[in-house]
């Protein structure tokens, strides 16, 4: 049980890990369609997609399997990038502490948070074989802006997983900004372990936090 969630996390960390822009390379060799023009169409189908070719992109590569770090950022920001909202997402996590941050510690806050998502759940991607995404009944009307996809991680061998996406609509589509696994929600766990560093330090302390434990993290990869 303690490995299928940790493939659960692993797929959902990813399809929300990395909206910030991609370096320069990365930048120019992606494709010509704007994310206006990838993220409309429904919220359900559009995760569907984006966690399916995901976890296909994984089986077919034993770089990604093996958690290299570089590849994994090269898929999120193929794959993943035009569908999240990662700085709704990061706000959110961070709460009253976004409002104290000045725009750099904005933009670092972004980062770090993002890299951690990166280092903490990449380990768990060589345990990925036939691992599906399903959807379940998804109702809401033409109106909604701001609505939940549910889903399950299912492999031929244990119980299916809940993993669920809340999605908002704006100007360029549907973007993620939030997973629940097995009831709980990413930005809320987070929250809570963001605001005791924010409580102690303020900022400055949750920035330094983050960029040690993505040290240590890195030191372990390496």
């Amino acid at each position: 049980m303690k490995r299928t969630l940790a493939i659960v996390a692993a797929v959902g960390a990813l399809s929300v890990s990395q909206a910030v822009l991609p370096p320069p390379a990365l930048a120019q060799a992606a494709p010509a369609a704007s994310p206006a023009a990838t993220t409309q169409g429904a919220p359900d189908q559009l995760v569907n997609k984006v966690s399916n070719e995901v976890l296909e992109a994984i089986r077919s590569d034993k770089s990604l399997q093996s958690g290299d770090i570089g590849r994994i950022n090269q898929l999120v920001d193929q794959k993943v990038l035009p569908y999240v909202d990662f700085e709704k997402m990061t706000r959110l996590a961070v709460g009253r502490g976004w409002r104290q941050a000045t725009p750099e510690q904005r933009t670092l806050l972004i980062k770090e948070f993002r890299t951690l998502l990166t280092y903490t759940y990449s380990g768990a991607l060589s345990q990925i074989t036939d691992h599906k995404v399903q959807l379940r009944p998804f109702r809401a009307a033409p109106t909604e802006t701001d609505v939940v996809v549910r889903t399950q991680v299912v492999a031929s061998k244990g119980d299916p997983i809940q993993l669920d996406y809340r999605l908002e609509k704006g100007d360029s589509g549907w973007k993620i900004y939030d997973m629940n696994i097995l009831g709980v929600w990413l930005i809320e766990n987070y929250r809570n372990t963001f605001a005791t560093e924010l409580n102690s330090g303020g900022v400055d302390a949750l920035l330094k936090s983050l960029t040690e434990r993505n040290k240590s993290l890195q030191a372990r990869k390496a």
